[in-house]
């Protein structure tokens, strides 16, 4: 039971602000039982005094207070029961939210960690879970206690003597769930984690469905699913199969219990002991005091199964982000976009190297300065500590010479403009998919940042134009369009720095070269670093920085670069034709 205690202990304070909303229900609880136990007395007295003599003036008495009672009890259980399910839902609406809201504030390597689909099920099943151990579990605790409590003090006050007889064979309930909960657990346990492989699965399978036809995976995706089907088969048997041994045992006894009240009774009535409606009254005192301490058993198994589920969601909130808020953070200013990286090295959790070692460069308003590299150099980890989604190991970096770990985190984002390499889309139109880079953007606004991402002609092709709804991985699109879209969310967020992670990746030549202009405008006052392969974009920068193996190896003007002759011109390759345009302005033309 320490697991339970530790794990009710940690979500019971959710439950501030609805505990006067649990005292009513348990008023609620203890007035419905007190409602059942005087039922239980009015029908005996009706046996005595009506049924046995034949009396239709003894009947109308207690038949009137016998409804009485069940019209009060009725109207109880049902505001009770009303609000315990309302109080049960706001419990569970207020855990996913801050689930949710701490999941969101975790560094980028928790969720390459973990599968989407096993996250999915911890914010869904397992906060189920947990509310049936801190809310329904505490209803239901209380409901049992205050019914076994008040029927047990009915039937001592009918008959003590036969009370205790009966009473004796009571403990094997509370036995019995002591005995089967480690086993449920485990079961318990096995199910959840399974449930998440089974959503996780569904969910790769379907956002892969090209790799699978493609490459006729359909028969390895079907044994994927089914060897994971059949983990949770046989947890969920499992499971199913000691519940349901728990429930036939505790039949058994209560069996066990009816007939010893049956034959006890059948001694004191030959021997004018004890009247019919008294036995009729203690038989139902007893067959209602059996259930609720069946329940308590049930709920010591209910509890325990949840542990699994708290167990699960407990790994969710004990990683910690990887940055927080300074305590004592600068004042907001008007930034200007000076960056500086100082020494700066770092290492992903668990890696076996530095992802950077020693970084330092600067970069000032106005310049832009691509950064290039062979694959997993460490190019993109320079984007991850400039928006702080982790801070360096050693070194500092700074924004107009702030140290980022002093600058509040939503302040610091709103001054840095990111496109990542990912084409990131949101289900919804493809305005609330520009707007998303500046809430409040008027549509004047947004229709302007997507004229200079080159996106404007085609979605106001498209039926619904910028109400067109789209979502990831749709096909109303190609690549290059979306990725254009993201480019005008990125365009639309007036921020002094902006860090394009590959900002051509999947556009054709076409397209790459209808977007350097853009580009060039919006870099125009404001810090660009640009992360890029594509080293066509690379005679427009201010500064090229070539990092290998985390390490910065040179530095310099492309002219200055390929004249050296190392690293950054074997990448580069021939170099790259520009065209006039009617202008005169020099587009870059991708070289294929």
């Amino acid at each position: 039971m320490r697991e339970v205690r530790e794990a009710f202990g940690r979500f019971w304070p959710l439950t501030r602000g609805d505990r006067k909303w649990l005292a009513v229900i348990v008023a609620c609880v203890v007035v419905s039982a007190l409602a059942e136990t005087a039922s239980i007395l009015l029908f005996a007295q009706l046996t005595d005094n009506a049924l046995k003599a034949g009396s239709l003036a003894a009947f109308w008495g207690p038949a009137g207070g016998w409804l009485g009672v069940a019209v009060l009890g009725a109207l109880v259980g049902y505001l009770g029961n009303s609000l315990a399910t309302w109080t049960a839902e706001r419990f569970v609406l207020r855990l996913r939210a801050n689930v949710f809201r701490h999941v969101q504030d975790l560094p980028p390597h928790f969720f390459q960690q973990h599968r989407r689909g096993d996250l999915v099920e911890r914010l869904t099943g397992d906060v189920e879970a947990i509310e049936q151990m801190v809310v329904s579990g505490v209803v239901g605790t209380v409901s049992a206690a205050f019914s076994a409590v008040f029927y047990a003090a009915a039937a001592f006050w009918l008959r003590w003597d036969l009370a205790l007889a009966t009473f004796v064979l009571a403990p094997l309930f509370l036995l019995a769930a002591r005995r089967f909960s480690g086993r449920i657990r485990e079961a318990a346990r096995d199910e959840r984690v399974a449930d998440g492989a089974i959503t996780s699965v569904v969910e790769e399978s379907l956002g892969n469905v090209v790799l699978t036809q493609a490459y006729n995976r359909r028969g390895d995706e079907e044994e994927r699913l089914d060897r994971e089907a059949r983990a949770w088969m046989r947890a969920s048997v499992r499971g199913a199969r000691l519940s349901e041994m728990y429930e036939q045992f505790v039949e058994v006894v209560e069996t066990l219990c009816v007939l010893t009240i049956i034959g006890l009774g059948v001694w004191e009535i030959s021997a004018g002991r004890m009247t019919l409606g008294q036995l009729l009254a203690f038989a139902a005192f007893v067959g209602y005091l059996y259930p609720p301490i069946r329940n308590l058993g049930q709920l010591g198994l209910t509890l325990t199964a949840a542990t699994a589920g708290a167990q699960r969601l407990g790994e969710i909130l004990d990683t910690r982000p990887s940055v927080a808020d300074p305590a004592e953070p600068v004042g907001r200013w008007p930034v200007r976009g000076w960056v500086g990286f100082h020494g700066v090295s770092f290492r992903y959790p668990g890696a076996a190297r530095e992802s950077l070692d020693d970084v330092a460069f600067t970069a000032a308003p106005g310049e832009l300065v691509i950064i290039t590299g062979p694959s997993g150099a460490g190019k993109s980890t320079l984007s991850k500590l400039l928006t702080r989604f982790y801070d360096p190991s050693t070194g500092v970096i700074t924004l107009d010479g702030v140290p980022l770990p002093d600058v509040p985190l939503e302040f610091l984002r709103e001054q840095v403009a990111l496109l990542p390499q990912e084409t990131l889309i949101l289900n919804g139109t493809i305005r609330e998919n520009i707007a998303c880079g500046r809430p409040g953007a008027s549509d004047t606004d947004i229709e302007r940042a997507a004229r200079s991402a080159a996106a404007h002609d085609f979605v106001t092709a498209l039926p619904d134009g910028y109400d067109t709804e789209i979502a990831p991985g749709t096909a109303a699109l190609s690549g290059g369009q979306l990725k254009r879209i993201t480019i005008a969310r990125a365009m639309l967020r007036a921020a002094p720095v902006l860090v394009l992670d590959e900002p051509t990746a999947g556009l054709d030549s076409v397209s790459a070269r209808q977007v350097v202009q853009p580009l060039r405008r919006l870099m125009s006052g404001r810090t660009t670093i640009m992360i890029t392969h594509d080293l066509s974009l690379a005679p427009d920068a201010d500064r090229i920085l070539v990092v290998d193996r985390g390490r910065l190896v040179e530095r310099g003007t492309h002219a200055e670069l390929v004249a050296h002759a190392g690293m950054y011109a074997r990448l580069a390759g021939p170099l790259p034709e520009t065209l006039a345009a009617p202008d005169d302005t020099l587009i870059l033309r991708t070289v294929l």
